[in-house]
């Protein structure tokens, strides 16, 4: 063994997947991750929207909830494929808030390193416009807001290796704090078995 050759086996390079509700940040903390890992970044909602040739909020008004979630879930699979370049050269994930709905994404999530990004409502509600004093909009966006955050958030505890609470840091610090807490764990944590959808 020369000074240059390392001691030991070579540390696979890392993999992250960053889960949580709309406005936590996952797409603009990703990109810093893995800047600070030195690895790819993919963004699930990015290449629904790429395959389909529109914005993933025109999906779901054209073509539905259910179109949309089958693009969602076709494009974790192949973002998390086995034999993918996420597996073999590392990568951040920024997975779609809803994905972790789907049973199947969940088990393609077993094993990995899952970093759930959690707000609590007022952060969210802020974060994606629905703070401001509006006129009263039929179906109460706040109210399903709420009511979505509710129904995900045991999904995404149940799935997170680690949860991370974004309310009070910036993006450059909450990338500092997941990259510090990936590599300070060598090995990716036990399998999680999802619940059900």
């Amino acid at each position: 063994m020369t000074a240059t050759e390392p001691a030991g086996p070579r540390q696979p390079p890392p993999l992250v997947v960053l889960i949580g509700p709309p406005g936590a940040g996952k797409s603009a903390v990703g990109p810093l991750v893995a800047a600070r890992l030195g690895v790819e970044f993919r963004d699930t909602d990015a290449e629904v929207g790429a395959a389909a040739g529109k914005p993933v909020s025109d999906i779901f008004i054209e073509n539905g909830e259910e179109a949309f979630r089958e693009l969602e879930r076709e494009a974790a699979a192949r973002a998390l494929d086995e034999h993918g370049a996420l597996r073999a050269h590392g990568g951040v994930l920024a997975l779609g808030s809803g994905a972790v709905l789907d049973d199947r994404v969940g088990r393609l999530l077993e094993g990995l390193p899952v970093v759930y990004l959690a707000a609590d409502f007022g952060t969210i509600a802020r974060r994606i416009g629905l703070d401001r004093p509006r006129v009263v909009v039929p179906g109460n966006p706040r109210g399903r807001l709420r009511a979505m955050l509710e129904e995900r958030r045991p999904l995404y505890q149940r799935l997170a290796a680690v949860t991370v609470e974004t309310d009070d840091l910036d993006p450059g610090e909450l990338a500092d704090q997941i990259a510090a807490r990936i590599t300070a764990s060598p090995a990716p944590p036990a399998p999680v078995t999802p619940g059900p959808g």
